[in-house]
């Protein structure tokens, strides 16, 4: 965890990572669609600048904004060294953060948000050569 080059603090490799390894699990609170979207709102109206929240399927929303762990500072880029998958372990649903390729040491971890496309576009900041100009 440290300083990043694409968006304030990023998560990047204390040892060397083999391509296709489990690299971190995203952890939060489970939390439902109607609760998300409270909860987006107040965390606009506290200040908080970055909500956390992670969906994992159409009814449920890992929100990592105040309980989570280090998986929530992963930044996104448009040519990322890993993915994220959603596993199910004993009937629960969990977001696991898989590598693409070899990443080498203080490497910074990264992957695709996904974001669905809208109108209202947010920036991409990992100035790749293929970067796409917007994560949604």
């Amino acid at each position: 965890f440290g300083r990043s080059r694409i968006h304030e603090w990023g998560l990047f490799a204390m040892e060397p990572i083999a391509a296709d390894e489990m690299v971190i699990e995203y952890v939060g609170q489970n939390i439902r669609q109607v609760v998300a979207d409270m909860r987006e709102k107040r965390y606009a109206q506290e200040g908080i600048g970055s909500s956390y929240l992670f969906r994992v399927d159409h009814d449920t929303i890992i929100d990592a904004t105040k309980c989570g762990n280090l998986a929530r500072f992963i930044n996104h880029c448009c040519t990322p060294n890993c993915y994220a998958k959603v596993i199910t372990i004993e009937a629960q649903k969990k977001i696991v953060i898989y590598s693409k390729q070899a990443i080498g040491v203080n490497e910074e971890i990264t992957y695709d948000y996904k974001f669905p496309i809208e109108d209202t576009k947010i920036p991409c900041l990992c100035r790749t050569e293929s970067c796409r100009g917007t994560l949604n």
